[in-house]
């Protein structure tokens, strides 16, 4: 058995030849498992997985609470000042503060001059960009219309809070903001938790299964402050989204289709008459 002391520069598994990129280019030099683990924690301790904590917190703090779970409202994008001015500010200063995690993310993925667009099946010719659209609206139809669904049955169940997808005042660049929240929601949560998270698990030698299992549960963990139902459905968009990664070895697609779903979730609201979400359940 091999004793010897690993470097940075060893693969994640001993005899083994470090894995290819996500297209299956040039193989890619790997740190050491232990320091692997550790950008893992890392990366979630200043992101989603700090966020999965505050959601189960919060998920305790709503079924204690006196009001019943389904009389309770959560705002994904509330004001952030009574100035309008600085409110602008404020939201895009967030959004931007939001995407340092995914820069560290790329960071990481880039040592030792890999390259992380090519890890993340972010190159190619024109032609499969046209493809990776064509599979984000599938993946945003497929979801979204039976999360929908979910979000009206488990509201008609008393388990899932009103979702309130925009607080912001009625001013010139309030739907700017709200697109601009959704492709940030989109971006940091592909980037993280399919392109970084579930890269590393499977650098770490986890099997394609177990780290598309693993990354769900977390996609799932910081949507509990919705009702166990949403994050239930969030598990069940997390594992379909890792297979198509795994299968596919494309980021692009799930990106596109996330900020489809959040973007017609902040704007649909706006636009669409309060008589039919009534009528569908979901207001």
């Amino acid at each position: 058995m091999d004793t010897a002391p690993r470097t940075d520069d060893a693969p994640a598994t001993p005899g083994a030849a470090p894995p290819a990129d996500a297209c299956g280019a040039a193989p890619v030099t790997l740190p050491s498992p232990r320091r692997m683990r550790a950008e893992v924690w890392i990366v979630l301790g200043l992101s989603l997985g700090q966020t999965a904590v505050y959601a189960a917190i919060r998920l305790i703090e709503r079924y204690v609470d006196t009001t019943p779970i389904s009389g309770q409202t959560t705002t994904l994008n509330p004001s952030r000042s009574s100035i309008d001015w600085i409110d602008l500010i404020r939201q895009l200063l967030s959004i931007g503060f939001a995407l340092v995690p995914v820069a560290l993310a790329l960071y990481l993925l880039s040592q030792h001059g890999a390259s992380w667009r090519a890890r993340l099946g972010l190159v190619g010719p024109a032609r499969i960009w046209w493809r990776d659209m064509g599979w984000g609206v599938i993946l945003a139809a497929c979801i979204g219309l039976p999360g929908l669904a979910l979000y009206a049955i488990s509201r008609a169940l008393g388990q899932t809070v009103t979702v309130d997808t925009s607080g912001l005042p009625d001013m010139w660049w309030s739907a700017t903001i709200l697109l601009l929240s959704a492709a940030a929601a989109g971006v940091l949560e592909e980037f993280v938790v399919v392109g970084f998270v579930l890269t590393r698990l499977r650098d770490l030698g986890r099997s394609p299964w177990t780290a598309i299992v693993l990354a769900a549960l977390l996609r799932g963990a910081y949507h509990l402050y919705q009702g166990w139902p949403m994050a239930l459905g969030n598990v069940v968009m997390g594992l379909v989204f890792g297979y198509v990664y795994v299968r596919r070895g494309r980021l692009a697609p799930l990106v596109l289709a996330h900020w489809t779903l959040d973007a017609v979730a902040f704007i649909g609201p706006e636009v669409v008459p309060h008589e039919w979400l009534v009528s569908l359940g979901v207001a």
